[in-house]
C-alpha cells in the first residue's frame, strides 16, 4: 500500500476501473484532480469541452459507442449545475456514467461559500444515487461503488461530490479489482410458462424493443424469436439500430412520429411482447384505443418499470437475455400467413408513399431525399447521433442503420443541443466517423463544442436541417393552436458556414439536392468535422402524426396542403 492524496487517489481509482477517457473542465474546487490529471497523461486522456454541459453529453455519447462507462469533471457551483442537464439526459437514458465534482472544504459547506452549490441535493432526483465524500479513507471504496451502481442492472448515472479538503488529505491507498456487478435475477419459471402460452395463443403477435434491449445485447435472440413466432419486429425510438434496417421483419419505430407500418401492425396485434421497452407516452397510446386490446408480455431490467405505464399480462424484471433464452427453447415453432402477409401489405403501403414522395421532390431537399444520399454516402459502421426537433423524427423514420447500436439520441429527456457533445464522446470511442442531424434551433445552444470538435479533429460531419423555426414546435402550434406561431418562427440572421469557419471547421451552404451530396461526399472524406447548413422548407412537417388522444387510424397525413407558416 502507498500513502496517497485524495486527488491522486480518484486518478489510481479511475485507472483501475479501466478508464482511459474521462471529458470534463477545470476550476478552482477540482484542480488538485486535474494536477494528477496532467501526471497521468498517456494514462488518461482528458477531452476538454467548451462547456460543462457539453462534456456531459460527451460522456454520454462515449458510454451508449462502447458501453463502458463516460466519466465527466467539473469544479463546483455553476460547474457542477452546468452538468445537470448531461445527467438528466443520461439518467432517462439509462446511460452508465459516473460525474465527479469538487466542492468547497467540508468546514465551509452550508456556509454559502464562493461556488457552493448543494450537489448533490441538486441531482437526487436524476441520479442512480449520489454521494457527497467525507472522509479520505472511503474515497476509492465510494468510487468503485460508483462504477458498480453505474453499470449494474438497469444503468445510469452516479455523481461523487468530493470536497477540496477530502482531494489534499492523504491515506493509504491499496489497488483492488472492479467489483463484479449487481446481478439480474433469473427469469421466474411459472412467468415463462405464461408468456409461452399466450405467445401460442395469439394469431398477431408484435414484438416491440427498447433501449433496454440494446443494454441487454439481445439483438440475435429478437432475431430468433421473431422467427420462430413468426413475427415482425418494431422498436421504440430507443431501440433504433437493435436490429438492421435490412433484416426483412423489421419495421422500425411505432408511435407518436413511427413509421406508418410499424405503428398499425402494433395496433392490430393481439399480443405486443415488450424486450426493454418503457411503453412511453410517446410511443404508446391509451392501451384502450388498440384495436385488438392485445395482451402484454413485459421484460425488462427494472422492476419499476413493470405495470408502470401499461398493465401487463406477464411481466417480468429478469435477465432479459435468460428469459428470451427460455421463451425461444419452450414456445412453439408456427407460422402465420395471414398475419405476414398483413405485414407486408403494410410495408408496401409504405413504400409506396416514400417513393411517391421522393419522385414529386425532383432536385428539392426534402426529408427523405437527404436521408436517401446519407445512408448511400456513409459507411456502414458510421454512428449517426442527433440533436431533438423534427429531424430527430425524420432520422428515426428515413435512416438506415447496418450495424448494431449506431444510434446516438437523447430519447427521454428529449436534450436540444445534445447532439454535438454527445457526437464527440462518440468518436472519442469508437474511432468510427459520426454523422450529426441537427435544426437550426437545436444546433444553437451548444455550437459552441465545434471548437472542441476542431481541437481533437473529431471525424463528424454536421447536417443542420435548417428550416428558420423552431420545426416542432410550430408542427404542434399548426396543428394543436390554430396556427398560433407563438415564438417558434426564428428570424434569425445567423450564418453558420462563418460561425463554423470562426471555430476552424469547414462548413458549406446548400439548396438543392445535387449540392447537398456533393457537400456530404467532400465532408465525409474530410476527416475532422464539416458542417453543411441545409436549407429545408419551413412548412414540411413530420408525418405520420399520433397524438396520445387518438387511435391510430386518426394518423394525420404524410403531407398536408397548403403553407403552414406565418
Amino acid at each position: 500500500m502507498e500513502k496517497m492524496t485524495g486527488a491522486r487517489i480518484v486518478i489510481e481509482t479511475l485507472k483501475e476501473q479501466g478508464i482511459t477517457t474521462v471529458f470534463g473542465y477545470p476550476g478552482g474546487q477540482v484542480l488538485d484532480i486535474y494536477d494528477e490529471l496532467y501526471k497521468a497523461k498517456g494514462e488518461i486522456e482528458h477531452i476538454l469541452t467548451a462547456h460543462e454541459q457539453g462534456a456531459a453529453h460527451a460522456a454520454d455519447g462515449y458510454a451508449r459507442a462502447c458501453g463502458e462507462v463516460g466519466v465527466v469533471i467539473a469544479t463546483s457551483g455553476p460547474g457542477a449545475t452546468n452538468l445537470v442537464t448531461g445527467i438528466a439526459t443520461a439518467m432517462l437514458d439509462s446511460v452508465p456514467m459516473v460525474a465527479i465534482t469538487g466542492n468547497v472544504p467540508s468546514y465551509m459547506i452550508g456556509k454559502d461559500a464562493f461556488q457552493e452549490v448543494n450537489i448533490t441535493g441538486v441531482t437526487l432526483p436524476i441520479t442512480k444515487h449520489n454521494y457527497l465524500v467525507s472522509d479520505v479513507s472511503e474515497l476509492a471504496d465510494t468510487l468503485r461503488e460508483a462504477f458498480k451502481i453505474a453499470r449494474s442492472g438497469r444503468c445510469g448515472p452516479v455523481l461523487v461530490d468530493i470536497p477540496k479538503d477530502i482531494q489534499l488529505s492523504e491515506c493509504e491507498f491499496e489497488k483492488k479489482e472492479a467489483r463484479p456487478l449487481i446481478s439480474l435475477d433469473e427469469p421466474v419459471d411459472n412467468d415463462i410458462l405464461k408468456a409461452v402460452k399466450l405467445i401460442n395463443e395469439s394469431k398477431k403477435p408484435y414484438i416491440y424493443i427498447g433501449g433496454g434491449a440494446k443494454a441487454a445485447g439481445v439483438s440475435e435472440e429478437i432475431i430468433l424469436l421473431a422467427e420462430k413466432i413468426d413475427a415482425p419486429i418494431g422498436c421504440s425510438l430507443m431501440g433504433i439500430s437493435v436490429i438492421d434496417e435490412s433484416y426483412p421483419g423489421f419495421l422500425g419505430m411505432s408511435g407518436m412520429h413511427g413509421r406508418y407500418a410499424s405503428s398499425v401492425a402494433k395496433d392490430e396485434a393481439d399480443l405486443i411482447i415488450g424486450i426493454g421497452v418503457r411503453f412511453s407516452d410517446r410511443a404508446t397510446p391509451e392501451p384502450e384505443k388498440n384495436e385488438n386490446g392485445a395482451k402484454i408480455i413485459q421484460l425488462d431490467a427494472d422492476l419499476a418499470e413493470i405495470n408502470k405505464n401499461v398493465v401487463t399480462d406477464v411481466g417480468m424484471a429478469c435477465d432479459i437475455k435468460s428469459a428470451l433464452n427460455e421463451i425461444i427453447k419452450r414456445c412453439k415453432e408456427k407460422k402465420r400467413p395471414k398475419w405476414r402477409s398483413k405485414i407486408e401489405k403494410l410495408k408496401e403501403e409504405e413504400r409506396i408513399k416514400r417513393e411517391e414522395r421522393l419522385k414529386s421532390a425532383e432536385n428539392s431537399l426534402i426529408p427523405e431525399k437527404i436521408f436517401e444520399i446519407i445512408n448511400k454516402e456513409k459507411d456502414e459502421d458510421s454512428i449517426i447521433a442527433t440533436d431533438v426537433g423534427q429531424h430527430q423524427m425524420w432520422t428515426a423514420q428515413f435512416a438506415s442503420f447496418e450495424g448494431r447500436g449506431k444510434f446516438i439520441t437523447s430519447g427521454g429527456l428529449g436534450t436540444m443541443g445534445y447532439g454535438l457533445g454527445a457526437s464527440i464522446g462518440a468518436f472519442a470511442a469508437s474511432g468510427k466517423p459520426v454523422v450529426m442531424i441537427t435544426g437550426d434551433g437545436s444546433f444553437g445552444m451548444n455550437l459552441t463544442e465545434l471548437a472542441t470538435a476542431v481541437t481533437y479533429n473529431t471525424s463528424v460531419v454536421i447536417v443542420i436541417m435548417n428550416n428558420g423555426s423552431l420545426g416542432m414546435v410550430k408542427q404542434w402550434q399548426t396543428h394543436f393552436f390554430e396556427g398560433r406561431h407563438s415564438s417558434s418562427v426564428l428570424n434569425r440572421k445567423t450564418d453558420f458556414v462563418k460561425i463554423s469557419e470562426g471555430f476552424g471547421a469547414r462548413a458549406k451552404a446548400v439548396e438543392t439536392a445535387e449540392e447537398f451530396e456533393e457537400a456530404f461526399k467532400e465532408g465525409f472524406k474530410s476527416g475532422g468535422p464539416y458542417v453543411i447548413d441545409v436549407k429545408t422548407d419551413i412548412d414540411e412537417l413530420v408525418y405520420p402524426m399520433l397524438s396520445k388522444e387518438t387511435a391510430i387510424y386518426d394518423i394525420m397525413p404524410l403531407k398536408e396542403e397548403g403553407k403552414q407558416h406565418d
